[in-house]
């Protein structure tokens, strides 16, 4: 019984039925298998142009080729060396010349005989001061400012103390003296002219009295 067909839906014909839905199961499995998906999941195409880079392998190459041809021109170089016997030849004759020298030269000169006028000028020029003039009148004020000074010049030098020292001593003894004989003399002239006045009285009186 188990292995009878069982239909899903009710049927009058269970063998035409199991035939019917065999048909239907192979021509879903037929379509199941031609079916196109929907969705690429194939690998992605390979581009040339991405794996192999021209470019840089020509750049590659030009760089290879620059290297080469100095290595060339350096090896040239070394064996000309090696058969002269290490002779350098590091000589430069190229002269440098500059396109505005002449005009320098002659702004040179314009201002060198601008200044030997101006020299001239200033070594012909008379002076407007004198300064001889001013020395001597320098002396002259010191002089003066010696003259009517209370001290001496340079008298708190230890060497001059000593020396105004002794000359305030006989100043001072010279003025006592002057005033000793000032006093002497103003004595005397007080006797004289008390003398003269007693003198001078009598002849007026002795005047008087021949009048009456």
């Amino acid at each position: 019984m188990h292995r009878t067909f069982k239909p899903i839906l009710p049927t009058h014909n269970k063998l035409l039925q199991q035939r019917w839905d065999n048909a239907y199961y192979e021509e879903h499995r037929r379509r199941l298998a031609s079916a196109a998906p929907t969705i690429d999941s194939k690998t992605p195409r390979t581009y040339m142009h991405l794996h192999m880079k021209l470019k840089r392998l020509q750049a590659d190459e030009e760089r290879l080729a620059t290297v080469e041809r100095d290595n060339r021109i350096l090896l040239g170089k070394m064996s000309t060396i090696m058969k002269k016997q290490g002779v350098i030849d590091n000589q430069n004759s190229y002269e440098y010349k500059s396109l505005n020298r002449e005009k320098r030269l002659r702004e040179l000169l314009v201002v060198a005989k601008e200044n030997e006028q101006i020299a001239k000028r200033i070594s012909n020029k008379k002076p407007l001061y004198d300064h001889e003039q001013w020395d001597r009148d320098w002396v002259a004020n010191q002089q003066y400012m010696d003259q009517i000074a209370a001290y001496p010049k340079d008298w708190w030098k230890p060497e001059n103390q000593s020396r105004s020292l002794s000359a305030n001593v006989k100043g001072r003894s010279k003025s006592a003296s002057y005033s000793s004989r000032s006093q002497v003399t103003s004595g005397t002239k007080r006797s004289e002219s008390k003398a003269s006045r007693k003198s001078k009285a009598s002849g007026s009186r002795e005047l008087q009295r021949n009048r009456k």
